[in-house]
C-alpha cells in the first residue's frame, strides 16, 4: 500500500487528507481491522517510537497510551502490587508482562487516557487485547498480533476499532520535513539514544542513583522525547505517573505532572480504595467520580441526590489535612524534564510530590540555585546536557 485516504485531517472541514511516501515505496504500517483518522496515525507514530525506544532500553516490553500527541501515560512490564491492579480496574483480569505494561501506562492519567491510541512493543496477545476490549480506546498499534487476539479486537466498537500493524524493521529517513503555512522545514530526526550513560553528572551532594532510579529516568526522557514541549515527567516503579505537556513555562509543568502523580498516589489511600461503589457504575463513570472526589470540589459527588447515583452510602470526604499526610508518604520518584529548570522553584513543587531522582538538561545561568534546593531535600539530580524538545 503506497498511499491511504483518510476520513478528514484534524478537523472535519479538512476535507482532503491522506498519507504516503515521499519516494513513492509502500507505507510501512498495513490497517488489519478498522478505518484510521489523521490524529490516530499521528498518535500511533509517535506512540510507537516511545515504546520501541523502551523496549530498547530496558528490554522490557513497553507500552504507551496517547492522547492529542502526547503520551497520557507510558510503562515497561512489571510486577505489579495488588493496590495497582485495584485502582486500575485490573484485578479481575489474568495479565501477560505487556498486559500489565498497558495497564500501566493507562493507569497513569485514567481520565486523560480515556479514548486514547494505544502503542505495543510487543506481538498483541490474547491478555492485551481482553484488557483492550473493555477499555475506551480508539485504536492500536503493533507489531504483530496473535490470531486470537486480532479477532477479539475486530469485535471492538461495533467492528470498527482501528488495529494497524507496524513493520519493526522500518527505518526512516535520516532527514524529516514537515510543512506549516506552506513553508517546508526541514531537519535530522531525533535519533539521541537515552541511556544510563546520561547520568554520570552529577552536581548535587547526593549522588546515589541506584539502578531502579536510572531506568526510571530513561522511562521519563524517553517519554518526553515523544511528548510535546514544554515537558516534564514524574515516573515510579517502571511507570509515568504524571505527564506535564505542551505548557509555555516549566514550572506549570512540574505542577501539571506533579498533581497527575498526586492524584495517582491518592487514589491508593485506604479511603478511595474502600469507596462503596454501585455495581452498576461503570468503570469511567467511577474514574471521574474518584477524580473529584480526590479534589477540592468533593462536595460535587457527595452532595445529597448525587452520591445516591453513584454509592450505596455516602462516603466520609478525605480532608485536605489527610490528603496532605498520604502525598508525605511517597517517595523514590524519578523526575524527567525536557530541557533546563530555569529557577529552583521546580525543585521545590516536585519535592513535594515524593521525587528523589532528577536528570535535566542543565545549563541555566540559575544552576546553583537549582542545585542548591535539591541539597536541601537531598535529591540527586543528573544533568545530561541533552534538551528533548519536541513539537
Amino acid at each position: 500500500m503506497k498511499e491511504l485516504q483518510l476520513k478528514y485531517g484534524c478537523n472535519p472541514n479538512q476535507s482532503s487528507a491522506r498519507v504516503y511516501m515521499k519516494d513513492g515505496s509502500d507505507l510501512p504500517f498495513t490497517v488489519l481491522n478498522g478505518r484510521p483518522g489523521y490524529i490516530n496515525l499521528l498518535d500511533a507514530f509517535n506512540s510507537y517510537q516511545l515504546v520501541k525506544e523502551l523496549k530498547e532500553a530496558t528490554g522490557l516490553p513497553a507500552a504507551a497510551s496517547f492522547k492529542h500527541v502526547s503520551p497520557a501515560g507510558a510503562a515497561v512490564a512489571t510486577d505489579m502490587s495488588d493496590t495497582l491492579k485495584k485502582i486500575y480496574w485490573v484485578d479481575d483480569l489474568k495479565l501477560s508482562p505487556l498486559a500489565s505494561a498497558y495497564a500501566c501506562a493507562r493507569g497513569a492519567d485514567r481520565m486523560s487516557s480515556y479514548g486514547d491510541f494505544v502503542a505495543l512493543s510487543d506481538v498483541c496477545d490474547v491478555e492485551t487485547a481482553t484488557l483492550l476490549k473493555r477499555e475506551v480506546s480508539d485504536g492500536v498499534i503493533a507489531p504483530g498480533y496473535s490470531d486470537e487476539a486480532l479477532a477479539i479486537l475486530k469485535t471492538k466498537k461495533k467492528g470498527n476499532y482501528c488495529v494497524l500493524q507496524i513493520n519493526p524493521d522500518y527505518k526512516p529517513r535520516l532527514v524529516e520535513s514537515k510543512e506549516v503555512y506552506g513553508v517546508t522545514f526541514e531537519q535530522e530526526r531525533n535519533e539521541a539514544k537515552i541511556t544510563t550513560d546520561l547520568f554520570k553528572n552529577v552536581p548535587t551532594k547526593n549522588k546515589n542513583i541506584p539502578a531502579a532510579a536510572q531506568r526510571d529516568l530513561m522511562i521519563a526522557l524517553i517519554t518526553l522525547k515523544y511528548t510535546q514541549s514544554n515537558s516534564v515527567c514524574y515516573v515510579k516503579d517502571g511507570m509515568t505517573i504524571g505527564v506535564g505537556a505542551g505548557q509555555q513555562s516549566r514550572v506549570h509543568c512540574t505542577r501539571l505532572a506533579g498533581n497527575k502523580a498526586d492524584i495517582w498516589w491518592l487514589r491508593q489511600n485506604p479511603k478511595v480504595l474502600n469507596l462503596p461503589f454501585r455495581d452498576d457504575v461503570r468503570r469511567p463513570n467511577r474514574d471521574n467520580a474518584i477524580d473529584v472526589y480526590i479534589s477540592d470540589d468533593y462536595e460535587d459527588v457527595l452532595a445529597d441526590g448525587i452520591w445516591q447515583d453513584l454509592f450505596t452510602e455516602k462516603p466520609e470526604p478525605l480532608t485536605r489535612e489527610e490528603k496532605k499526610a498520604w502525598i508525605a508518604q511517597l517517595h523514590g520518584v524519578a523526575l524527567g524534564s525536557d530541557a533546563f529548570f530555569p529557577f529552583g522553584d521546580n525543585i521545590e513543587r516536585a519535592h513535594r510530590s515524593g521525587v528523589d531522582y532528577i536528570a535535566q538538561a542543565g545549563g541555566s545561568i540559575r544552576d546553583d540555585n537549582v542545585i542548591e534546593t535539591c541539597d536541601k531535600y537531598n535529591i540527586a539530580m543528573a544533568m545530561t546536557g541533552l534538551r528533548l524538545f519536541h513539537h
